[in-house]
C-alpha cells in the first residue's frame, strides 16, 4: 500500500528500532482518509525497555549529572532544530491530525520552540533556601533545602495538539534534569517521531529522551504501572486520568493531569456583541472544536439573547470547512473516524434526546466524498441540564443557554463537573473581575479567548485535573524538595539542662 511518510520506529536509548513484536499500525489523513504511514506497534517489553534506559540515563548517564547551564545549551539547540525542521513538523502535524496548516505554521511550531527556550532559562534557577534554626539540644544548626529532579517521567499526550501538549511536558521535565518517555496518541504519532529525531540531532544523551508508540493498553498501562517511573504527566479524558491515577497509586507516583472541560463563555448584556460573537465563534470552532478549553457552553443574558444569537450565526456562516492544506479553510476534519462518530452522535442527542433547537450546521460535509468534516453546529434554547451542555463533545458543537442576571450566570457556569477554562465578555471591568473570581476554573479569559504563553500556568479545577503546565509552576512540579540539616556544634557555654540531657 502506498504511503506518504516513511515507516515510524521506536526511539529507545538513543537507537531507532522496530517493535519487539515486529508489528505496525497505520495512521491516516482524516481529510482524505489516505494511508500516511505504518508505525511501530510498541509492546509491554518495549515500554519496560524505555523505562530501563531512562533510569540508567538518570542514575549513571550524563543527563542526571549535567549542570543546568549545559542542559540549557541543549534545550536551546532543540529549539533551533525545531525551526530547522519546521516544514517537516508542519506537514506531519497538519496531515496526521487534520489541523489547519496555517495554524500549525503560525501557532504550534513557534510555540514549542518558545517553550524549549523558556525552560532553558529555568535550568540555572533551581533554587532552595537556607535557615539558621536552633537544635532541640541547644546545638547550632544549618538547615537548607534543595530541589532535585524526580527521575523517570512519562508523558502521555493526545491527538488534538500533538506537538504543543507534548512539549509542555517534555521541556520542563528535561530542564529540571529528569529523563523522559513519550507515549503519543496512536492516531497522531507522526510529529512525535520528528521530535525524537530533533532530540537526537540536538545532542540529548542516550536514554534521556525515549519515544514508544503503540496502544494505550499494552504501552500506556505498562508505563503507568512500572515502579521505576516517578511521575506521569497526561493530557486526556477525565476517564483516562482516573484510570492512570489508579495505576500509579500503588507506587505513589507524582501526577500532573490536564483532563476534560466544558468551559462556559458568559456574554453579559453590556458586552460589545459584535466582538463577543467573534470571540465566541473562535472560542468553540477553532481547531474544529477539538480543544480541551473550547468555549463549549455559551451563556447569554436574556435581554440580548436573540440579538447575540443572530450575530453568532452570522459569524459562523463566514467559516469555511475545508482541507487543512487550503489556506482559506477555517475548520478541518475531526482527527479520526472515532472522533467524527462521537461528534455526530452528540448532534443526534441534541436533536432527539435534549430536543434543543438546531439553528445552524449539524451535517457531515465530506470533500470529494472523503474526510471526517463536520459543519460548525449551534443549538439554541438550550439549558444546562442537557447532555450537550454537560458532557464533553470535543467537536464544533455548542449549546447557547440564556441567563437572567449575574448570580444565575455564575451558578450555571459552575454547574458542571469540569473546571478547566471559562470566559467573560463585558465592558464593565469590575463585573468581569467579580465573575473571574467566582468562576471555578483554572483559566478565565476576559474579552478574549485562546490566549497562551509559556510563562502563564495552565490547568484545571475539579474533574478537569490537577497540577499545572507551563510557567514556573510546571517546572517545580518536575522537582522535589529535600531538607538537609548540618550540626555546627554546641556553643561554648552550655546551660545546665543541655548538659543533663547530653549526659543521659
Amino acid at each position: 500500500m502506498k504511503t506518504i511518510f516513511p515507516k515510524g520506529q521506536l526511539f529507545i536509548n538513543g537507537q531507532w528500532r522496530d517493535s519487539s513484536s515486529g508489528e505496525t499500525f497505520p495512521t491516516y489523513n482524516p481529510a482524505s482518509e489516505e494511508h500516511l504511514a505504518d508505525i511501530a506497534k510498541g509492546t509491554a517489553n518495549d515500554a519496560n525497555a524505555a523505562v530501563a534506559a531512562a533510569k540508567e540515563a538518570f542514575e549513571n548517564g550524563p543527563w542526571g549529572k549535567m549542570g543546568g547551564a549545559e542542559r540549557a545549551k541543549i534545550l536551546n539547540k532543540i529549539a533551533d532544530k525545531i525551526e530547522e525542521h519546521a516544514e517537516e513538523l508542519i506537514d506531519r502535524e497538519s496531515m496526521d491530525a487534520g489541523k489547519l496548516r496555517r495554524d500549525v505554521t503560525r501557532v504550534d511550531v513557534p510555540h514549542i520552540a518558545n517553550m524549549f527556550r523558556y525552560y532553558a532559562g529555568w535550568t540555572t534557577k533551581i533554587d532552595g533556601s537556607v535557615k539558621d534554626p536552633e537544635g532541640v539540644l541547644g546545638e547550632q544548626l544549618l538547615g537548607y533545602s534543595r530541589r532535585e529532579p524526580l527521575g523517570v517521567v512519562v508523558g502521555i499526550t493526545p491527538y488534538n495538539f500533538p506537538l504543543i501538549l507534548s512539549v509542555s511536558k517534555i521541556a520542563p521535565a528535561l530542564a529540571a534534569g529528569n529523563c523522559f518517555i513519550h507515549k503519543p496518541a496512536s492516531s497522531t504519532p507522526l510529529s512525535a517521531i520528528t521530535l525524537a529525531k530533533i532530540m537526537q540531532e540536538a545532542g540529548v544523551p542516550d536514554g534521556a529522551y525515549n519515544l514508544v508508540t503503540g496502544p494505550g493498553g499494552a504501552v500506556g498501562s505498562t508505563l503507568t504501572k512500572n515502579p521505576d517511573v516517578e511521575k506521569i504527566a497526561i493530557t486526556g479524558s477525565t476517564q483516562t486520568g482516573i484510570q492512570i491515577s489508579k495505576d500509579g497509586a500503588d507506587t505513589m507516583k507524582h501526577l500532573t493531569m490536564e483532563l476534560g472541560g466544558k468551559s462556559p463563555n458568559i456574554i453579559f448584556a453590556d458586552a460589545d456583541l459584535d466582538q463577543a460573537a467573534r470571540i465566541a465563534a473562535m472560542g468553540i470552532f477553532w481547531n474544529k472544536g477539538e480543544v480541551c478549553v473550547a468555549g463549549s457552553r455559551i451563556l447569554v443574558q436574556e435581554s440580548v439573547y436573540d440579538e447575540f444569537l443572530e450575530k453568532l450565526i452570522a459569524e459562523t456562516k463566514k467559516l469555511k470547512v475545508g482541507d487543512p492544506q487550503d489556506p482559506t479553510a477555517d475548520l478541518g476534519p475531526m482527527a479520526g473516524k472515532a472522533e467524527f462518530e462521537k461528534v455526530m452522535k452528540y448532534i443526534d442527542i441534541g436533536l432527539n434526546e435534549d430536543k434543543a433547537d438546531l439553528v445552524y450546521g449539524g451535517k457531515h460535509v465530506p470533500i470529494n466524498g472523503k474526510g471526517y468534516f463536520v459543519e460548525p453546529t449551534i443549538f439554541a434554547n438550550a439549558h444546562n441540564k442537557m447532555r450537550i451542555a454537560q458532557e464533553e463533545i470535543f467537536g464544533p458543537v455548542v449549546p447557547v443557554i440564556p441567563f437572567k442576571d449575574f448570580d444565575e450566570a455564575i451558578e450555571i457556569a459552575n454547574d458542571t463537573p469540569y473546571g478547566l477554562a471559562s470566559g467573560v465578555q463585558t465592558k464593565d471591568t469590575a463585573k468581569a473581575i467579580r465573575a473571574a473570581n467566582a468562576i471555578k476554573a483554572g483559566t478565565v479569559w476576559i474579552n478574549t479567548w485562546h490566549e497562551y504563553d509559556p510563562n502563564q500556568p495552565f490547568g484545571g479545577y475539579k474533574m478537569s485535573g490537577y497540577g499545572r503546565e507551563q510557567g514556573k509552576e510546571a517546572f517545580e512540579a518536575y522537582t522535589q524538595s529535600k531538607s538537609i540539616w548540618v550540626s555546627l556544634g554546641f556553643p561554648e557555654e552550655k546551660n545546665e539542662s543541655t548538659e543533663l540531657c547530653l549526659e543521659k
